[in-house]
């Protein structure tokens, strides 16, 4: 019986670290429009996500560290941290939106978005970039340039580039606040729906 005992503890010692190693950790590094700005947070839509890869049984955990009025300059500051207390496996980077709100430079932008890339690359993980756009009022020149450095990053990084989830949102006024920049509790799990499949699909 006591050696029956002995070979159960060590067969459970060896199979938790398999377990353990199966979880997989999705961290977010993001603005406002991940953050859920406006909103209780369990209806914003990383968390609306997670609930639903919980009933699917996946083992992708998501560590949502996005922040409202977040920058690329901010979030860069932040991500050591984040990556030495979360580990992830993978890192969403969905940040600039306030950068070209404010009208920041657009080598800025880059300079710091390929910072995040290589510091989530050196840590073990593997970015992932947002395509993110802004409204046009900013003049054609900048907004092209703006919109164009994800593309450029992405390719030269030869990293996977996601499309914006507000391009489905941002054209339905009644999926969107007040505001009419953030979207509403309604619009959360559309764009969880619009998520899953680049979750599952890593």
């Amino acid at each position: 019986m006591r050696l029956f005992f002995l070979f159960f503890v060590l067969l459970i010692s060896a199979v938790q670290p398999a377990f353990a190693a199966a979880t997989k950790t999705l961290l977010i590094v993001g603005d406002s429009l991940s953050a859920g700005y406006g909103l209780p947070q369990q209806q914003s839509w990383p968390v609306l996500l997670q609930q639903r890869l919980n009933e699917k049984k996946s083992p992708w955990r998501i560590q949502n560290a996005s922040i409202s009025g977040e920058t690329s300059g901010g979030a860069l500051a932040r991500l050591p941290a984040l990556l030495q207390q979360h580990q992830p496996t993978v890192v969403l980077i969905e940040i600039g939106g306030n950068d070209g709100l404010r009208g920041f430079p657009v080598p800025r932008l880059r300079q710091n978005l390929e910072q995040l890339i290589k510091l989530s690359q050196d840590a073990g993980a593997t970015p992932v970039l947002m395509q993110i756009r802004i409204p046009p009022n900013y003049g054609p020149r900048y907004t092209e340039q703006f919109v164009g450095v994800y593309a450029e990053i992405a390719q030269k990084h030869q990293i996977k580039l996601w499309p914006f989830f507000m391009d489905k949102i941002a054209v339905q006024p009644e999926l969107m606040q007040a505001d009419g920049i953030h979207p509403n509790a309604k619009a959360q799990g559309i764009i969880r729906d619009l998520m899953l499949p680049y979750i599952e699909e890593m």
